[in-house]
Protein backbone atom coordinates (compact mmCIF):
# COMPACT_ATOMS: atom_id res chain seq x y z
CA UNK A 1 0.00 0.00 0.00
CA UNK A 2 2.88 2.13 1.17
CA UNK A 3 4.78 1.42 -2.19
CA UNK A 4 1.26 2.03 -4.54
CA UNK A 5 1.66 5.30 -2.50
CA UNK A 6 4.62 6.46 -3.25
CA UNK A 7 4.45 5.65 -6.75
CA UNK A 8 1.47 7.34 -7.10
CA UNK A 9 3.06 10.41 -5.28
CA UNK A 10 5.81 9.82 -7.82
CA UNK A 11 3.49 9.74 -11.20
CA UNK A 12 1.54 12.95 -9.51
CA UNK A 13 4.89 14.77 -8.96
CA UNK A 14 5.74 13.77 -12.36
CA UNK A 15 3.07 15.01 -14.11
CA UNK A 16 2.91 18.50 -12.47
CA UNK A 17 6.43 19.21 -13.35
CA UNK A 18 5.67 18.29 -17.42
CA UNK A 19 2.21 20.30 -16.81
CA UNK A 20 4.49 23.29 -15.23
CA UNK A 21 7.76 23.07 -18.26
CA UNK A 22 4.68 22.98 -20.64
CA UNK A 23 3.23 26.22 -18.78
CA UNK A 24 6.55 27.68 -18.72
CA UNK A 25 7.31 26.96 -22.52
CA UNK A 26 3.98 28.41 -23.45
CA UNK A 27 4.70 31.70 -21.21
CA UNK A 28 8.40 31.76 -22.62
CA UNK A 29 6.99 34.10 -26.01
CA UNK A 30 5.80 37.10 -24.10
CA UNK A 31 8.90 37.25 -21.75
CA UNK A 32 11.23 37.49 -25.20
CA UNK A 33 12.68 40.27 -26.44
CA UNK A 34 14.84 41.86 -29.28
CA UNK A 35 17.40 44.03 -27.56
CA UNK A 36 17.16 47.63 -27.88
CA UNK A 37 13.78 46.61 -29.88
CA UNK A 38 10.30 45.13 -29.49
CA UNK A 39 9.13 42.36 -27.21
CA UNK A 40 6.73 39.61 -28.25
CA UNK A 41 4.36 40.57 -25.49
CA UNK A 42 3.78 43.93 -27.80
CA UNK A 43 1.75 41.52 -30.03
CA UNK A 44 0.05 39.74 -27.69
CA UNK A 45 -2.80 37.81 -29.67
CA UNK A 46 -1.20 38.15 -32.97
CA UNK A 47 -2.54 34.39 -33.46
CA UNK A 48 -6.21 35.64 -33.61
CA UNK A 49 -5.57 38.41 -36.25
CA UNK A 50 -6.82 38.33 -39.56
CA UNK A 51 -4.95 37.17 -42.51
CA UNK A 52 -3.66 39.74 -44.94
CA UNK A 53 -2.24 37.25 -47.50
CA UNK A 54 0.02 34.20 -48.13
CA UNK A 55 3.60 34.54 -49.20
CA UNK A 56 5.75 31.15 -50.37
CA UNK A 57 9.36 32.12 -50.40
CA UNK A 58 12.14 29.33 -50.65
CA UNK A 59 11.57 26.37 -48.25
CA UNK A 60 9.18 28.49 -46.65
CA UNK A 61 5.23 29.79 -46.12
CA UNK A 62 3.96 32.58 -44.44
CA UNK A 63 0.59 33.59 -42.81
CA UNK A 64 0.59 37.45 -42.92
CA UNK A 65 -1.62 38.59 -40.11
CA UNK A 66 -2.90 42.48 -39.42
CA UNK A 67 -4.54 43.75 -35.95
CA UNK A 68 -7.60 46.02 -36.39
CA UNK A 69 -6.69 48.94 -37.13
CA UNK A 70 -3.72 47.48 -40.35
CA UNK A 71 -7.21 45.87 -41.68
CA UNK A 72 -9.15 48.83 -41.32
CA UNK A 73 -6.36 50.81 -43.49
CA UNK A 74 -5.99 48.24 -46.08
CA UNK A 75 -10.04 48.69 -46.91
CA UNK A 76 -9.87 52.04 -46.55
CA UNK A 77 -7.05 52.04 -49.44
CA UNK A 78 -3.86 52.36 -47.68
CA UNK A 79 -1.06 52.15 -48.77
CA UNK A 80 -2.24 52.57 -52.28
CA UNK A 81 -3.82 56.04 -52.11
CA UNK A 82 -0.79 56.98 -50.71
CA UNK A 83 -1.48 58.02 -47.34
CA UNK A 84 0.73 56.34 -44.63
CA UNK A 85 -0.35 54.01 -42.11
CA UNK A 86 -1.90 54.87 -38.49
CA UNK A 87 0.49 54.42 -35.42
CA UNK A 88 -0.94 51.38 -33.79
CA UNK A 89 -1.23 49.51 -36.91
CA UNK A 90 0.46 45.94 -36.67
CA UNK A 91 1.74 42.79 -38.54
CA UNK A 92 2.92 39.71 -38.09
CA UNK A 93 4.14 37.22 -40.40
CA UNK A 94 4.40 33.57 -39.13
CA UNK A 95 6.61 31.51 -41.16
CA UNK A 96 6.76 27.84 -41.57
CA UNK A 97 8.56 25.26 -43.26
CA UNK A 98 6.91 23.95 -46.23
CA UNK A 99 6.02 20.20 -46.16
CA UNK A 100 4.73 18.42 -49.04
CA UNK A 101 1.59 16.04 -48.66
CA UNK A 102 0.86 12.59 -50.19
CA UNK A 103 -2.48 14.65 -50.91
CA UNK A 104 -3.86 14.07 -54.62
CA UNK A 105 -1.61 16.94 -56.62
CA UNK A 106 0.66 17.00 -53.35
CA UNK A 107 0.01 20.74 -51.86
CA UNK A 108 2.34 22.30 -49.93
CA UNK A 109 1.45 22.55 -46.38
CA UNK A 110 2.89 24.43 -43.06
CA UNK A 111 4.92 21.95 -41.49
CA UNK A 112 7.25 22.94 -38.54
CA UNK A 113 7.15 26.57 -37.22
CA UNK A 114 10.42 28.18 -38.22
CA UNK A 115 9.76 31.68 -37.04
CA UNK A 116 7.67 35.07 -36.51
CA UNK A 117 8.14 38.39 -37.35
CA UNK A 118 6.43 41.42 -36.00
CA UNK A 119 5.87 45.39 -37.24
CA UNK A 120 4.36 47.74 -35.67
CA UNK A 121 3.86 51.84 -36.59
CA UNK A 122 4.53 54.60 -34.21
CA UNK A 123 6.40 57.21 -36.10
CA UNK A 124 7.57 58.89 -32.45
CA UNK A 125 8.94 56.07 -31.11
CA UNK A 126 10.19 54.65 -34.50
CA UNK A 127 11.49 57.94 -36.50
CA UNK A 128 14.55 57.00 -37.47
CA UNK A 129 13.11 53.86 -39.47
CA UNK A 130 10.16 55.31 -41.75
CA UNK A 131 7.79 54.92 -38.13
CA UNK A 132 8.00 51.20 -38.04
CA UNK A 133 9.67 48.86 -35.56
CA UNK A 134 10.19 45.48 -36.66
CA UNK A 135 11.39 42.23 -34.34
CA UNK A 136 12.12 38.75 -35.70
CA UNK A 137 11.76 35.63 -33.49
CA UNK A 138 13.23 32.25 -34.36
CA UNK A 139 11.55 29.27 -32.99
CA UNK A 140 13.53 26.26 -31.30
CA UNK A 141 11.65 23.04 -31.88
CA UNK A 142 13.56 21.13 -29.92
CA UNK A 143 13.14 23.26 -26.91
CA UNK A 144 9.52 25.14 -27.82
CA UNK A 145 10.72 28.47 -27.47
CA UNK A 146 11.28 31.39 -29.21
CA UNK A 147 14.86 33.87 -29.18
CA UNK A 148 15.43 36.97 -30.76
CA UNK A 149 17.05 36.73 -34.37
CA UNK A 150 20.12 37.62 -34.80
CA UNK A 151 22.86 38.00 -37.62
CA UNK A 152 23.08 34.24 -37.78
CA UNK A 153 19.93 34.25 -39.48
CA UNK A 154 18.87 34.58 -42.40
CA UNK A 155 17.90 37.37 -43.24
CA UNK A 156 20.65 38.54 -41.24
CA UNK A 157 19.16 40.44 -38.03
CA UNK A 158 20.20 42.97 -35.98
CA UNK A 159 19.84 44.05 -32.60
CA UNK A 160 16.88 46.59 -32.21
CA UNK A 161 13.79 47.87 -33.83
CA UNK A 162 15.37 49.12 -36.75
CA UNK A 163 16.04 45.36 -37.80
CA UNK A 164 13.77 45.04 -40.78
CA UNK A 165 14.07 48.75 -41.78
CA UNK A 166 16.87 47.99 -44.66
CA UNK A 167 14.75 45.81 -46.39
CA UNK A 168 11.89 47.32 -46.50
CA UNK A 169 13.26 50.59 -47.54
CA UNK A 170 12.83 49.33 -51.34
CA UNK A 171 8.85 49.76 -50.34
CA UNK A 172 8.94 53.45 -49.03
CA UNK A 173 6.43 54.70 -51.66
CA UNK A 174 3.95 51.94 -49.82
CA UNK A 175 4.91 53.42 -46.61
CA UNK A 176 7.33 50.62 -45.69
CA UNK A 177 5.02 47.40 -46.38
CA UNK A 178 5.44 44.47 -49.13
CA UNK A 179 2.31 43.03 -48.33
CA UNK A 180 -0.69 43.22 -50.34
CA UNK A 181 -4.18 43.10 -49.64
CA UNK A 182 -5.74 40.87 -52.02
CA UNK A 183 -9.49 41.05 -53.05
CA UNK A 184 -11.50 38.52 -50.84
Amino acid sequence: MKRNNMLMGAGVAIGLAVLTTAALAAQDRYSVKVPGGLSFSEFKGYQSWQVISLSHNGDKLAAILGNPAMIQAFEAGIPANGKPFPDGAKMAKIHWIASKTSYPNAPLVAGALHDVDFMVKDKQRFADSGGWGYGAFQFDEATATFRPSDTSDRPPQGNDAKCGFACHTIVKNRDYVFTEFPKR
